[in-house]
């Protein structure tokens, strides 16, 4: 007999082929072909014996359709996002970090409409005990009995608004899984791990490559506990099907584009239970697979409501706000930037800001402005916070952002730091407000020059207000120097939602850029 196990990880509510970019584009990923997926993996499998299938956490944010379903429909209800998954036939889900993202509140309706039983054994109420879900299912299909634990990041302390995690405890996924896998090992004959987490040593040679301590504990948890059969992972948003330490183990992409397929050989033993003899581990990719009829019709009403929502004209340009290297508008600052960086300033009441450029698939904004280009260029839910900081403060925050840069073929390139394990090109910063240089020839800590504000320059001990996101107020993306401790007033509404009245104060805005920073490579300076 076999057991097949199936899984999609971080598909962020990418429910069709698109990433809104352009109206229309059809691309090779979403949740509509993944389920097209899973059903002919499940049928192929059946007859070789019981399949399992998990949805491994960050399904309710990241898409412009699961925010216009949390923050722009008038319910403010998680029902027709889920009702859309729950076209898909997966037996456990877990949950992601970003499940966080619009409040407890909505995340309990959405576990409430889920098909799918959740399970999350790491997130603990006031009283230490697990708070959503259970820790831990034994399922039994084909008289197998199969023991599924559920395990998130313990980061997401680290980078959530305060108000959105109120009352609970996150515990390490290692702590959690020496704690439950031999309790699950002594009722269950095979024993499923799914972590919304990742790796934090290279696979090959076990070096540590993380940057952000236990954020992900997947090497540590295969190495030190004993009893784990299959391991499912997330989160890194990288495609992996391999064995760690004789372990199978998958990491599916993003946005569905793969299914993680791990296939255990099982053999019954004298006393009828069942053990595995080997394994197999693959990604089965989605970019070619039909959309499936049922998600289609589930979303059908709700994706005629988003286009529309997208392409309404919010503001127009005097000049041009695209780019199409974003490489490039790292080191050279963009009009797009600068406008975010305006909307921030005016927003929080600050002449300090900062900001990122989230992803490579941003191109600033087109003319008129749509909530598409909005979506798409700022793709994270959060809001903005005030802070009040230091000279010193400020200046270890840009030493961190200049960590992006390397020098390759006496080149300026990026550190593959923020490449690999996980892409990190949003933990990189630029300000406005003040004038500074990064110069890349010069040692970590050492890359920040001619840092003035006002046209003096900046005192460690100078106090400053600055406005940046809510993710990076907290210290997310490992900037230590800001802390919840120094937020001195928040914005009440997401970045998306900011811009888009900025725009309605301010419905033509000039395209301007004052390259108030610089990146260098310069050995001599």
């Amino acid at each position: 007999m076999k057991l097949t196990i199936l899984s999609t990880s971080d598909t962020h509510g990418y429910v069709f082929p698109t990433n809104y970019v352009k109206k229309g584009s059809n691309q090779g990923f979403g949740l509509a072909r993944a389920a097209t997926v899973i059903a002919r993996e499940q049928v192929a499998a059946k007859s070789e014996g019981p399949v399992v299938t998990i949805e491994n956490g960050d399904f309710l944010e990241g898409s412009p359709l699961a925010y216009y379903v949390a923050r722009v429909k008038p319910e403010r209800d998680p029902q027709p996002l889920m009702n859309i998954y729950n076209q898909v036939d997966y037996d456990c889900g877990i949950l992601g970090n970003h499940e966080f993202n619009y409040g407890q509140k909505y995340l309990q309706a959405a576990i409430r409409d889920a098909k799918r039983t959740i399970l999350c054994a790491n997130i603990l109420d006031a009283n230490g005990e697990p708070e959503y879900g259970q820790p831990y299912k034994i399922i039994e299909k084909d008289g197998v009995k199969i023991g599924v634990l559920g395990l998130t990041t313990q980061a997401v302390y680290k980078w959530e608004k305060a108000t959105n995690i109120d009352g609970l405890q996150f515990e390490s996924a290692f702590i959690a899984a020496k704690k439950y896998v031999p309790i699950i090992r002594e009722q269950a004959d095979v024993v499923i791990v799914c972590y919304h987490g990742g790796f934090e040593r290279d696979l090959t040679t076990g070096e540590p490559n993380d940057i952000h301590v236990g954020e992900n504990e997947a090497y540590h948890i295969l190495e030190a506990i004993p009893g784990i059969d299959a391991l499912v992972t997330g989160h890194q948003h990288r495609q992996l099907a391999t064995d760690v330490f004789d372990i199978p183990t998958t990491q599916p992409g993003f946005r569905g584009q793969a299914i993680g397929k791990i296939t255990l050989d099982l053999n019954r033993n004298e006393d009828g239970r069942f053990s595995v003899t080997g394994h197999q581990t693959d990604l089965v990719l989605t970019k070619d697979a039909p959309l499936d009829e049922h998600v289609l019709t589930a979303a059908h009403d709700l994706n005629n409501q988003v286009t529309h929502w997208l392409d309404q004209p919010l503001g127009h340009i005097q000049g041009d706000m695209t780019f199409t290297d974003p490489f490039d508008a790292r080191i050279n600052e963009t009009p797009y930037i600068e406008f975010i960086q305006k909307v921030q300033m005016a927003t929080m009441g600050a002449d300090i800001s900062a900001t990122a450029l989230f992803s490579n698939e941003a191109r600033g904004f087109e003319n008129p402005i749509t909530m598409r280009n909005i979506m798409t260029n700022y793709v994270y839910p959060n809001g903005l916070s005030l802070l009040k900081i230091t000279g010193a403060d400020l200046k270890a925050a840009l030493e961190v952002s200049a960590r992006y840069f390397t020098v390759k073929n006496g080149q300026i390139a990026v550190n593959p730091a923020f490449v690999h394990p996980k892409k990190r090109q949003y933990n990189y910063d630029m300000y406005e407000g003040i004038d500074y240089r990064l110069n890349v020839a010069k040692p970590f800590g050492e890359r920040v020059e001619h840092l003035t504000y006002h046209g003096k320059p900046v005192t460690p001990d100078q106090p400053l207000h600055i406005a940046l996101n809510q993710y990076r107020a907290v210290g997310g993306g490992h900037y230590a120097m800001f802390s919840a401790d120094k937020i001195i007033a928040e914005s009440q509404g997401a970045m998306s939602e900011i811009i888009a009245d900025y725009l309605q104060e301010h419905p033509t805005i000039d395209a301007t850029a004052n390259h108030n920073f610089s990146v260098v490579n310069d050995p001599h300076a």
